[in-house]
């Protein structure tokens, strides 16, 4: 069984993408004509459309179009956001060449009334993971992501793809990609590739740019991590390798388990001003890691990037509904449940689904070592606490608890089953803590049977982790509550982010 979650966040600061149009036409250019396609073509009320343009012409034509749209509202770079309808409406979006402007081309995107699933609702669910079943999933929450490539248009849907509020950025393992992603740059012009360490592993691969459609959410050429397994090129090196004793996760689907990660967490993209200003004067500790790297055929060299290059969380691209997100789990009884479904629901009061109400807001700091935590007290002790839907338990120390016999020996299996254990949380926001309630079984039990979501499943913190003690508050914390993450410097009704609130 995995656990999967981040062991290292580092500060991150608001970063905001500048995009800019084509050059101006000369006399001797023509513009012959202008195509457009808008994806997903088919949206709900409220929902987004990416569409694109293609220009053709003779001479040195200009590829710039003005955008316009029949109904709601489209920006500059072609996100048409629909408006709200009680019908099914057919609206008509036109890009008009700026060099020619008798020169336009249509497209028509199909908007539904919502009905009971709103446009900033991904459907969630928890089972077995991704077909062929070669594998068994265990407390793993999915949804599916459609990408597309921003040039060719060519799109493919991906289902089981994990969600991780322990990170940002999506990563989608190369093995199960049908469609090419055009290969990002480093500052020095050469190709991009990406490290990023998990507490079980590490990932490594190229960084590409794709449009993405979560839900009704859409966001064009974002900055995604393609995952390649050990036999490709190229190879991850030592400085990558080198800051974990776990395996390169991106060989087979199995060993990632599932068909990527996508990381709605706390922060805006994976590693902030760390990587723009040391990124390349890293050394592959937890001190000082590495990130980025820019490489050549024959090696790789750690290499600084600018916050807007870096894998963001693709949720600060969303047009609206992009200052955090809501997971909403039904409870699950003692011993787990076959399946789950759920909601991942994008924003923080900026629907009519994804108001606060009455949960505590768990305020927590951007900056320095405990980037990310509150205060978990347990046993008296007081360590840094996290909550990580990417975790498939609960991960904490407690030697009283016994862990289970080889194969599940990471996990506990208590002499009481259910034990029901008590810890206290507490924001930076807050003047005391607050108590939290909750019950581990026997994990050896649960897996012997024909379940695979399970809200008592625990196992011990790693204690060889480089940043200490901790508490992980994983996806067993999640069944049968609303758990928000705000994003870092994004404005929502319980403050500025970042903070988790339950």
């Amino acid at each position: 069984m995995r656990k999967l979650g981040l062991l290292l966040v580092v500060a991150n600061v608001l970063w905001m993408a500048a995009c800019g149009g084509g050059g101006g036409g000369s006399s001797s250019s023509s513009i012959t004509g202008v195509s457009v396609s808008c994806l997903p073509s088919t949206i709900t009320s409220g929902g987004t459309s990416q569409c694109s343009a293609t220009v053709s012409g003779t001479g040195s034509f200009s590829t710039a179009v003005n955008w316009s749209t029949s109904a709601g509202t489209i920006s500059s770079s072609g996100l048409l956001s629909a408006p709200q309808v009680t019908s099914t409406v057919s609206v008509t979006v036109t890009a008009t060449s700026t060099q020619d402007n008798t020169k336009s081309g249509t497209a028509s995107v199909t908007v539904n009334p919502s009905g009971g699933t709103a446009s900033n609702v991904a459907p969630m669910i928890v089972d077995q993971g991704p077909e062929p079943q070669t594998f068994l999933a265990t407390n793993q929450g999915f949804v599916s992501v459609t990408l597309c490539n921003p040039t060719s248009n060519t799109c493919q849907t991906i289902d089981h793809v994990e969600v991780d509020t322990g990170s940002s950025g999506l990563r989608l393992l190369q093995n199960v990609l049908t469609i090419s992603l055009p290969q990002n740059t480093a500052p020095n012009g050469s190709p991009l590739d990406e490290c990023l360490v998990f507490l079980d592993g590490f990932v490594w691969g190229p960084v590409s740019s794709a449009t993405i459609t979560v839900g009704g959410e859409s966001a064009s050429n974002v900055p995604v991590q393609v995952i390649i397994p050990s036999s490709s090129s190229p190879a991850p090196p030592n400085s990558c390798s080198g800051q974990t004793t776990g395996p390169n996760e991106g060989d087979s689907v199995e060993a990632f388990g599932a068909n990527g990660i996508i990381g709605v967490g706390l922060f805006q993209n994976d590693c902030g001003n760390y990587c723009a200003s040391q990124g390349a004067s890293c050394n592959g500790t937890s001190n000082f890691p590495c990130f980025y790297y820019s490489c050549s055929s024959s090696s790789c060299s750690p290499t600084n990037l600018p916050n807007t290059q870096q894998v963001p969380n693709p949720v600060t691209d969303f047009a609206v509904d992009n200052n955090g997100v809501l997971i909403q789990l039904p409870s699950v009884p003692d011993g787990g449940s076959p399946t789950v479904s759920g909601s991942l629901i994008f924003g923080i009061g900026t629907e009519s689904n994804n108001g606060l109400g009455s949960v505590n807001v768990y305020a927590v700091p951007d900056s320095g070592s405990d980037a990310g935590d509150f205060t978990t007290t347990y046993n008296g002790n007081s360590i840094p606490g996290f909550v990580d839907s990417g975790s498939n338990g609960y991960f904490f120390a407690d030697s009283s608890i016994p862990t289970c016999p080889s194969p599940n020996q990471e996990w506990y299996c208590p002499t009481t089953s259910p034990d029901n254990l008590t810890a206290q949380n507490q924001g930076t926001n807050m003047s005391s803590p607050i108590t939290v309630n909750f019950s581990i079984e026997d994990a050896t039990t649960l897996f012997n049977g024909n379940n695979f979501a399970f809200s008592t499943l625990a196992g011990a913190y790693p204690s060889n982790s480089p940043g200490g003690p901790a508490f992980d508050w994983g996806l067993s914390f999640f069944f049968g509550k609303s758990v928000f993450t705000a994003i870092d410097g994004a404005s929502t009704p319980g403050g500025t982010g970042p903070y988790i609130a339950y």
